[in-house]
């Protein structure tokens, strides 16, 4: 495998390291605003984000890379909950909470983990390749 080669899956690794600290970040987001509620009645709750990717071609490297392509709100529905006393209840006493489920956010949050380490062990291995190539071209 030649230098180039390295540096090229490094960098696909890397692509990889950025998007998964992203869907991290917006999972975070998701887990703090769980329990949050509107102030008044009308007003809408937090809508949990998902992360979406894209694949996209470096041409330099001519590798294809992990984008990315963007946060959108989930479209799925709100959680009715029954609490009259709640100042942002309607008229039959409803509120509405996020659209957040922690157990889906934590089963979430765990893939991305998994993936970030798997793209960190990527980077460790060809770094370490590169530096035993180094060496014995230095000898």
């Amino acid at each position: 495998m030649a230098t180039s080669d390295l540096t090229s899956v490094m960098a696909v690794a890397s692509s990889g390291l950025r998007a998964q600290s992203t869907r991290m970040k917006v999972v975070a987001e998701n887990i703090a605003n769980a329990a949050t509620t509107p102030s008044a009645p009308g007003e809408m709750p937090y809508q949990r984000q998902v992360v979406t990717f894209k694949n996209e071609f470096d041409r330099a490297l001519g590798v294809y890379e992990v984008k990315v392509s963007g946060v959108e709100k989930d479209k799925s529905d709100f959680i009715k909950k029954y609490d009259p006393s709640h100042p942002a209840a309607d008229a039959e006493g409803y509120i509405l909470t996020p659209n957040v489920k922690p157990i889906l956010e934590s089963m979430d949050m765990h893939e991305a983990q998994r993936s970030y380490e798997a793209n960190i062990n990527v980077i460790e291995s060809a770094r370490s390749m590169l530096l035993r190539t180094i060496d014995l071209l230095k000898n």
